[in-house]
């Protein structure tokens, strides 16, 4: 069974958020998705001052297998890309709810998250899809 951090937000598409302390959230995509895509060979992140909305498609990931879209969990400005992913997209099977994250992104609504899922939520995505 993959790993599912329980602090964390999920969607059903496989991606999950992290609200940090300066109140941005962190977005990347889950243990169960990268294992599911096999080797990531390539990460397309929102550009820094773009402006992303809740639940509509926000970049791509691209693995030996497939490519899935990357769907945000909350509205806001881009203050950060993994620039790290350009030359080692692996890092994100490696490590994909620390060092492999995708984006960060200051929330224009913070309680967009609300709507989320939590662990337990995801967790039961995670197993029927297997």
């Amino acid at each position: 069974m993959s790993e599912i951090r329980t602090e964390l937000k999920y969607l059903a598409s496989h991606e999950w958020a992290r609200v940090e302390e300066d109140g941005s959230v962190t977005i990347g995509i889950t243990d169960h998705a990268q294992d599911s895509l096999g080797d990531v060979v390539y990460v397309e992140a929102p550009e820094v001052g773009s402006t992303v909305s809740v639940g509509e498609e926000a970049g791509v990931v691209e693995s030996v297998k497939a490519a899935s879209d990357i769907y945000s969990l909350v509205s806001g400005e881009v203050i950060a890309v993994n620039e790290a992913l350009e030359d080692a997209p692996e890092t994100v099977n490696a490590s994909p709810y620390d060092d492999g994250w995708f984006f960060k992104v200051k929330p224009s609504d913070i309680s967009e998250l609300e709507n989320a899922l939590d662990a337990d939520a995801y967790r039961e995505i995670a197993e029927a899809d297997e």
